[in-house]
């Protein structure tokens, strides 16, 4: 039976997750959810106090496909989602970011939202996000962004669901009625992102594990 996994977004950059270039896909943070999910569960991302989006989803995926790091790096059709700092916010953004020569060596880390300002390795993001070598990836996705749609909170209460430090999982039949309300406010709308990330306006700023702290804007 497929699972449901709902965790709270407590930054919104469009980089974890990354919901552009038609595929939505969660490459780094959340590696203990990353190492978990499979093909099939779904990913849900509530809203925290700090986006002031409590009790609101951010965005809703169901786990189409996965990818080592190595696999996600190489290929062709994921080289939009690798980052470019003189780029479009969009691609500011990109969760494309770790590669390596060979699966001895060491991991390298791309000029991004988790490398430091200068664009050198930030070492305590590369070990929290390569503890789980995989990425998630989703063509059944729609990203709600700042428009984030309200969940009553009928259904939440009746999953067992509330804001809380890390990710929560329910089997697929309990979480059934989350998933139908997401079903009729996407109203046929697939692979759609509906408003810009909350935080889009800072798409250039960096965030660093170690502090849990943006470090610059």
């Amino acid at each position: 039976m497929s699972k449901v996994y709902i965790y709270v977004v407590d930054r919104d950059f469009g980089f974890a997750p990354n919901p552009f270039h038609g595929v939505c896909t969660l490459a780094c943070c959340k590696d203990r959810l990353r190492a978990t999910a499979e093909t099939g569960d779904w990913v849900m991302g509530m809203g925290g106090s700090r986006l002031q989006a409590t009790g609101k989803c951010v965005f809703g995926m169901r786990v189409t496909g996965t990818l080592t790091f190595d696999e996600y790096w190489s290929s062709p059709a994921f080289l939009a989602k690798q980052p470019l700092q003189n780029g479009s916010r969009a691609m500011m953004v990109g969760d494309n970011i770790y590669s390596r020569s060979n699966e001895d060596a060491p991991w390298l880390q791309a000029d991004s939202h988790h490398s430091y300002p200068d664009g050198s390795p930030n070492h305590s993001n590369i070990e929290k996000d390569t503890r789980t070598n995989k990425v998630l990836l989703s063509e059944h996705f729609l990203y709600f962004g700042n428009a984030a749609e309200k969940v009553p909170q009928c259904i939440l209460d009746g999953i067992g669901y509330s804001n809380g430090r890390n990710h929560r999982k329910f089997d697929e039949a309990v979480a059934k009625p989350i998933l139908k309300w997401f079903n009729d406010v996407s109203k046929g709308r697939i692979n759609t992102i509906v408003g810009d990330p909350f935080d889009f306006r800072q798409s250039g700023a960096r965030y660093s594990a170690a502090s849990n702290r943006i470090i610059s804007d």
